[in-house]
């Protein structure tokens, strides 16, 4: 038998579609905008002719950006803190919220509740910044590296996952076969949480793709920029004389606005490149990690 919607109900369909298209439009028009402002004729934008395609099509702010030399500094900076940092991120939250997850840890409650109370208290920037400055990480790449090694959300949400998925039972056969703790966990455990695995590497590496402000507050050496921090500096400042050589004076305001496009288009096009790929493992993990006990 065919189920027959009613004209309530069809109406009702053509509303939500509607509305999610709109949504959808509103979400992507913005991205779609810097990607044809960065190619359009500095002249078109700047005339306010570039709305929905491309006008004058040229790479001219690209050709810029990338015959910058802090461009690829700053990029190879930014990989080595997503790459670095990524993995001291996901060897850290794993190395406590293993033994978290546990039930014959003593005292895990206490230990919960004090990671817990840093979710809503902190010491703030400036203890933070001498304390940094005192452990001798001021103006090292170890000042973006160390401070933020360890998100208490997230190794919240990798002690759920392993409580709520990981056999009590499988751990107990570990230990009668011989294996000690760090042998279940390498052998046992990580096997079983591929997916909140490929959850904390999307949240810890975009968050180190994304990071400005700590490269801001902590580092002097401009050899030391993330990507991110150029970004910031051409967008609010507008920095962007390095990459205007050979400019008259009368097109420099114009081209300086597509180097700026092309500038968001060439730092945030990786991680829109990646996260289709890891989308599934990112909604599955959510979920899995969520579950209480």
């Amino acid at each position: 038998m065919v189920y027959k919607k009613s004209i309530g109900e069809r109406i009702f369909d053509i509303f939500n579609i509607l509305l999610l298209t709109l949504a959808s439009f509103a979400f992507l028009y913005p991205l779609w905008f810097v990607l044809i402002s960065s190619v359009s004729s500095a002249t078109a934008l700047a005339a306010g002719e570039v709305t929905l395609w491309p006008q004058g099509l040229n790479f001219t702010a690209y050709e810029r950006v990338f015959s910058d030399p802090k461009v690829w500094d700053s990029y190879g900076n930014t990989l080595i803190y997503v790459g670095l940092g990524t993995l001291i991120n996901l060897t850290l939250t794993t190395l406590g919220a293993y033994p978290l997850s546990r039930r014959d840890l003593r005292g895990r409650g206490i230990f919960m509740m004090f990671i817990v109370f840093t979710m809503f208290f902190s010491g703030g920037l400036i203890p933070e910044y001498l304390n940094v400055r005192d452990l001798g990480l001021y103006d090292s790449r170890w000042a973006i590296l160390i401070p933020g090694a360890i998100s208490a959300y997230n190794l919240i949400v990798m002690r759920t996952f392993f409580q709520s998925t990981i056999p009590h039972e499988l751990i107990e056969s570990g230990k009668l076969d011989g294996a000690n703790e760090y042998r279940i966990l390498w052998s046992v455990v990580l096997p079983l949480s591929m997916p909140v695995i490929a959850v904390m590497t999307l949240f810890y590496a975009v968050a180190h793709w994304n990071s400005w402000f700590s490269a801001l507050i902590y580092l002097q050496n401009r050899d030391l920029y993330p990507l991110q921090l150029i970004l910031r500096e051409i967008l609010i400042s507008s920095q962007t004389n390095d990459m205007l050589g050979g400019v008259g004076s009368g097109d420099v305001a114009a081209i300086s606005e597509t180097i700026k496009y092309a500038m968001i288009v060439v730092s945030t096009l990786p991680i829109l490149v990646i996260y289709p790929f890891l989308q599934k493992y990112f909604a599955k993990g959510v979920m899995l990690g969520g579950v209480k006990e």
